[in-house]
């Protein structure tokens, strides 16, 4: 099959959605205005690059696997993504908009202090270099398969090329790009859904319902009781598990994560992010569903393959759909990985520049600090870039195993911030010791394999909280 259409449609998406990129982000005359966008992007943007940031990848690839390795289970955790959503827009945003805060850790500062804002941010860092390595080599499975190259030249092609539009058009740059990426990859996926359904299944829904119902692949909840406390907790894809463990990591990820903070503090005001976190929940539901749909249709199509589900629904994009659709949809993919990849590197970035650089390295001359964020950037790019070659062995699902690499730190991240929120004696070696307390809980509950990845975040949160508690009473009675 003659793949040349292909090859031009992808080439002239990339190309256009960097030129577009440079051209978005405008002039920056400074480090604020590279990283926060002079606070003049309208909210709905912000929501749809949310969205474009946190799917990404995974949704194109892992997330129809995962339907058609299991069921729509998953679809409980995205109800849990709402709620968590809504809470963050309560108690956390109007915390963001107090005074003059440029990262998600500048909170931390005011609250407890220095030391607490800078340990935040380096963990935030490890923690997001290593998600995002592993969705950066989700990016690269289909471009390896489409053009028959390593997975290394894979995923360098596609850093390139973001790093591009990212450095020169800081993140109002990213933002913008991202609206375009979210309806291209979307769109991209609907459209194999219909070519799916139409061309390869002979009574398209039917088909489906025919397949999927034996093998319960159209479950949507599960109380997950049938095996006791012990199975309970050890099921991901549970009603309460699905829930709590969903709000508790979106609470975490779009509360507490610089990836999505920076974009909320590039709105205008309190108002303006609080419709966009919230929308972006709305939207999520959808999607998810949608790609969850996809993996069912994938099921009824190929029945059980002895393949990686990661690599189920490439297979039928390469193999199956004509040239120029697929080449449509495999830019689509690539707009999904390049929205997550630019906004991880602007985040890594900005968190560097201003928790960790600008503090103790103080300069009054905004050119020089808009020199050293864009060193920063390129610094980011590459260390990402080697984490996605590291994980490219890894035999885990890669949704699950961002976000299993999430949940590890998360829990310590938003037990801090809730603790600066609801602990009002609390202090910062009380934050610190609640803080470490949490990471080291987690070490013990992911080595042992205690509970599923959908709990992780929960259990660090009471750990730390607790923990800060206790002492801060502690300290209290001795004085």
């Amino acid at each position: 099959m003659d793949r040349t259409l292909d090859f031009v449609i992808i080439a002239a998406y990339l190309l256009g959605i960097a030129v577009f990129g440079i051209i978005s982000g405008g002039k920056q005359k400074s480090a604020k205005d590279y990283f926060l966008g002079a606070k003049s992007v309208p909210w709905w943007a912000v929501c749809f690059s949310i969205v474009a940031a946190e799917t990404s990848t995974l949704t194109f690839i892992s997330i129809p696997g995962l339907a058609y390795l299991t069921n729509l289970n998953f679809l409980q955790v995205t109800f849990g993504y709402l709620i968590g959503r809504i809470i963050v827009a309560v108690y956390f945003l109007p915390q963001y908009y107090k005074g003059e805060l440029s990262t998600a850790y500048a909170f931390l500062e005011n609250r407890f202090g220095s030391k607490t804002r800078s340990f935040s941010s380096v963990v935030f860092l490890f923690t997001r270099t290593a998600a995002d390595g592993v969705r950066l080599f989700a990016t690269a499975i289909p471009l390896k398969l489409l053009l028959d190259i390593s997975y290394p030249a894979a995923i360098i092609i596609i850093a390139v090329i973001t790093l591009i539009y990212t450095i020169t058009g800081g993140v109002r740059g990213v933002i913008w790009v991202d609206v375009i990426q979210m309806f291209i990859y979307l769109g991209g996926a609907i459209i194999a859904g219909i070519f799916l359904l139409n061309n390869f299944l002979p009574d398209g829904i039917d088909s489906v319902l025919a397949a999927a119902e034996p093998a319960n692949k159209l479950s949507i909840f599960s109380l997950g009781f049938e095996d006791g406390i012990a199975g309970f907790f050890a099921k991901p894809y549970t009603l309460l598990g699905g829930i709590l463990g969903g709000a508790f990591l979106s609470m975490a990820s779009h509360g507490t994560d610089q990836l999505i903070v920076q974009r909320l503090l590039t709105t205008k005001d309190l108002n303006s992010s609080r419709k966009a976190i919230i929308g972006s929940g709305v939207i999520v539901i959808i999607q998810f569903a949608i790609f969850l749909l996809v993996g069912v249709a994938l099921y009824a199509f190929y029945g059980q393959l002895d393949i990686k589900s990661d690599e189920i629904f490439p297979k039928f994009i390469i193999e199956h759909l004509p040239v120029g659709v697929s080449g449509i949809i495999i830019a689509g993919l690539f707009a999904a990985a390049m929205s997550t990849l630019a906004g991880s590197i602007s985040s890594l970035s900005s968190s560097t520049m201003l928790d960790l650089y600008k503090p103790f390295k103080k300069t009054e001359d905004p050119q020089k600090e808009l020199k050293v964020s864009r060193m920063f950037s390129l610094m980011w790019a590459v260390l990402l870039v080697g984490a996605a070659i590291f994980f490219q062995n890894s035999p885990q699902t890669v949704v699950e195993l961002a976000l299993s690499i999430a949940s590890f730190t998360y829990g310590g991240l938003l037990g801090t911030f809730m603790l600066g929120l609801f602990v009002k004696n609390a202090t910062q070696e009380d934050a610190l010791a609640g803080f470490t307390s949490g990471i080291f809980v987690m070490i013990t509950v992911i080595s042992l394999n205690l509970v599923a990845w959908t709990w992780y975040t929960l259990v660090g949160v009471i750990t730390t909280v607790a923990i800060g508690a206790f002492l801060s009473k502690l300290s209290k009675r001795e004085n």
